[in-house]
Order: C-alpha cells, then structure tokens, then sequence
C-alpha cells in the first residue's frame, strides 16, 4: 500500500501536475489537460520572466482581492514558477476562490504579459463571470474568456502598473476597426485593441497545442452554432472571436454580470448593442430575444447585418 502511495505520488511529480486541496472543487483548466511541460531554464522558455509573471499577479490581485472580499471570500492566487505544467486552473474551497498560475504557461514562447494577464483574468472569470455554468460555481470556459476582456482585462489595462507589460509588437487591422467603432475615446479604443491582442497571442498557444495549420484570424470569425451550450473549451477560432468580441462590447465595466441573466452586464442586440454579442459557436442563448433589436429600432433594420442576427435570420439558430 505505502509503494503505491509512493509511485502515485512519484508520477504525479514527473508529470508536473498540482497539488490541489483535497476539498477543492470542480478544477477549471485553462487549457484542456496537455503533457507540454517547460521547465525552468529550458531551452523552451521564450514566454516571460519570473518577475513579469510577478508584476502581472500583482496587478491583478491588488485590483480583485477587494472585489472578492465584498463577496465574504478569500482570493488565493497560487504563483508556481517552478512548476512547468502548460496551464492555469481555478477552483473553490470552502471561502476561497483559488487560482494556480503555472510558470510552464507564462515561460511559452507566444505568451507576453498581456496575454498571461488574460489567462490570470479568465480563471478569474470562472469565480466572477456568472451565468452559463457548468457548475455549481464555475461559469463555463466561452463565459470565462468573455468576461476576461468584457470586464477583467479592462481594468488591468486601466492601471499605470500594467504600462509596461509586454505585448505583441504588431496590431491587428479588424481589431483596429471592430475597436474604433464600438469606442470614441482614445484610451478606451486603445485598452479595447490592447484586450484583443492579448487574446491573438494566446490563441496562438491553443493551435500550437492542437497542431492546427489554419491560422486563427480575427476577420475569419466562426461561422458554426451550437444547438446547446458549450460547456467545454472552445475551438480556437471561436475562443478567439470571443476575445474580440468581449473587448468591443460597449457595456460599462461598472455594470457587473449577473449569476441568473445572462443578459446582464454583457452585449446584447435587444439592449441596443451593435456589436460585443458572445459568439454563437459556444453560446446558445437563453432568450431568442437577446439577438432581436429592441423595439423601437425593429423597423430600421437594414440588410447590413451582424453575422450573429444573421444566423437568427437564417432560421438556424435554433
């Protein structure tokens, strides 16, 4: 009995895999589970350093710490520099919201601080997204990318401390366009592309990891529907469309989503959105209504249409 204890414990070291409490509940992963591993001092780690990967969690504790503490909860962020593990995770116990940040993630090569900083803003987004779920407590992954530049991101982004995170050197011209249509004001424009780019480095890591040849773009969005709710990770393309889409939708960070409406706090057409609708290659909405335009814009409906309204439509919504 003590050699298998021991032997357990042996594979669960070389395959660099956490230790998680044992009361902790419903592990969300970032990424599906993968046997990359990139070790401290790899010829590999060409992602960020140990103190980028500090500089980045510090941000974001010092903004939600407050934030999760109004909720009665404790925020825990893991910082696991040396564990080489190609992922992050959240998870629940008892009255903490964890996070376990693994610096195998941070030190791959397409991963800068921004990026890092929405991976950190997803796993946040599993405790404080809201609706869908796929548990008890966890909203489900398209939701957690969504609220991570709809909400989280934003206010990183808005923080002197994050100037000097590094980031993709070249832009991107749908993101530049979708950004300068949904926002006026030049800091928010830029905050807005700044979300989007951070998604396209880490969509990057997920079609390395599938071994996908199709580049991900942001003006080849997914054209699929789902007929229920996706609960899993995404398709990289659509985790990249939802990226985008969370950074142009022109809803307030101060109004926060909602653990019972999905419409709440997010973009929707019948709230009089134009653009910022979660994709519908993951999410199947609650309410026809919420592609729909509001009632006193219904009749000034012009054939230039939202891909998303367009697929409603088409009578293949649902």
């Amino acid at each position: 009995m003590k050699r298998n204890i021991m032997l357990s414990a042996v594979s669960a070291m070389l395959l660099g895999a956490a230790v998680m409490p044992a009361s902790a509940s419903d592990c969300q992963g970032f990424l599906p589970p993968n046997n990359l591993r990139i070790p401290v001092g790899s010829v590999h780690a060409r992602g960020i350093i140990e103190a980028q990967f500090h500089a980045v969690l510090n941000t974001v504790e010092k903004l939600y710490k407050p934030v999760v503490a109004a909720q009665g909860k404790v925020l825990q962020i893991n910082r696991l520099w040396t564990d080489e593990t190609v992922n992050a995770s959240a998870s629940q116990s008892g009255n903490k919201y964890i996070l376990n940040m693994y610096g195998g993630l941070a030190r791959h090569e397409t991963i800068t601080m921004d990026g890092f900083a929405l991976v950190v803003c997803h796993e946040l987004g599993h405790h404080l997204g809201g609706v869908p779920k796929v548990s008890s407590w966890a909203s489900n992954e398209g939701q957690s990318d969504y609220y991570a530049n709809l909400k989280c991101l934003r206010q990183v982004f808005a923080k002197e401390s994050s100037r000097e995170f590094t980031r993709m050197s070249a832009s991107d011209e749908a993101a530049e366009m979708g950004c300068a249509t949904s926002f006026s004001d030049p800091q928010e424009r830029a905050i807005c592309v700044r979300g989007a780019m951070a998604g396209k480095s880490v969509a990057y890591l997920f079609k390395i990891l599938r071994e996908e040849t199709v580049e991900p773009r942001f003006d080849t969005p997914d054209t699929n529907v789902v007929t229920t709710m996706l609960g899993k990770h995404p398709a990289t393309q659509c985790r990249m469309d939802t990226y985008l889409q969370g950074s142009v939708c022109a809803q307030p960070v101060s109004v926060p989503v909602s653990y019972t409406n999905p419409a709440a706090g997010t973009c929707t057409r019948s709230a009089g959105f134009n653009s910022g609708f979660r994709p519908l290659c993951w999410y199947k909405p609650a309410n026809a209504a919420e592609l729909l335009p509001p009632a006193d814009k219904a009749f000034g409906l012009t054939e230039e249409m939202t891909p998303a309204f367009s697929v409603l439509n088409s009578g293949y919504a649902w």
